[in-house]
């Protein structure tokens, strides 16, 4: 009678610990790994000299991968300097000259004060005062308009600038620098081919974190939430290989199924994703498909 109660106290607490992991012995969900994936772009026009890049590649953040003829710009930007150099060299000619009519300036306001001196002490005259004070005004109208000439000159230097940035900036863009750590996934362009502003070069992603994005109804809502640890599992050839994973994210708004996940049935229920991070072994691969269950 003892040996019946014991055997039947196991078998309650061995139902008991499987009906808590899962009472309907299924996934709570179901979908496919997906990792943020950037396309890295050209950002000049122009030959591919050097592309250093191969599908399956690991960069690093700040990798230099190769650079686009930059020969056109350097000619420019040499032609820019010629014309600034010219350019300079007019605007040179007009500040002496406003350099000198300054110095007449200086000269005849002194000589004013002189008279004025003079005039309080009865040794000179009005007309003097009057003759000096006239040539004053004459200089500085003298000094206004050499410098409305030379003002079409300043901007022309000051835009000369502006293009000699741009040019300098456009070098710059020529060289291209891997921006991300991560996984080279597909090559667009080789080495020697034309390429132009925004023209895709090859696209990247970072492989050693993945998300599994995840589709669970309203009534499991109550047993997720951000931060969570839950288990994920794959398939393999003997039995399912189980992961750690964290809960990241559970969207606001229901929808759809996608029908590529879920039975005929099941496709016309609103449902809610969520993404779990995993971290990866090198056995995750973009767009496998595998189950949440949760803890």
């Amino acid at each position: 009678m003892k040996n019946n109660n014991y055997l039947l106290g196991l078998i309650i607490m061995a139902t008991t610990l499987f009906s808590c992991e899962n009472d309907s012995g299924k996934a709570d969900g179901y979908g496919n790994f997906e990792a943020t994936e950037i396309t890295i772009s050209a950002e000049n026009n122009g030959k591919l000299i050097q592309f250093d890049v191969n599908e399956g590649n690991q960069l690093t953040k700040g990798q230099f991968i190769g650079y686009i003829d930059t020969i056109p710009l350097a000619l420019k930007r040499e032609q820019l300097e010629v014309s600034k150099a010219v350019i300079s060299s007019k605007s040179k000619g007009v500040l002496s000259q406003i350099n000198v009519l300054n110095a007449k300036l200086e000269t005849a306001n002194t000589n004013k004060k002189r008279i004025k001196n003079l005039l309080n002490d009865n040794a000179s005259t009005q007309k003097q005062l009057d003759a000096i004070t006239g040539e004053i005004s004459i200089i500085k109208n003298q000094i206004r308009s050499v410098e409305m000439q030379n003002a079409p000159v300043v901007n022309e230097l000051k835009s000369i600038d502006v293009q000699l940035k741009q040019i300098d900036d456009q070098i710059q863009k020529s060289n291209i620098i891997n921006p991300v750590n991560g996984t080279v996934l597909t090559k667009y362009t080789e080495p020697n081919e034309i390429t132009t502003f925004g023209r895709p070069l090859y696209k990247i992603a970072n492989l050693n974190t993945l998300k599994l994005r995840v589709y669970v109804s309203e009534t499991q809502l109550a047993n997720i939430k951000i931060g969570q640890e839950v288990t994920v599992k794959i398939d393999t050839d003997e039995a399912m290989r189980s992961y750690k994973g964290t809960i990241n994210w559970i969207a606001s708004e229901a929808e759809f199924t996608p029908k590529i996940i879920q039975t005929k049935e099941e496709r016309v229920a609103l449902v809610y994703a969520v993404k779990i991070k995993v971290t990866n072994d090198g056995s995750l691969k973009i767009g496998m498909p595998a189950e949440l269950w949760i803890n």
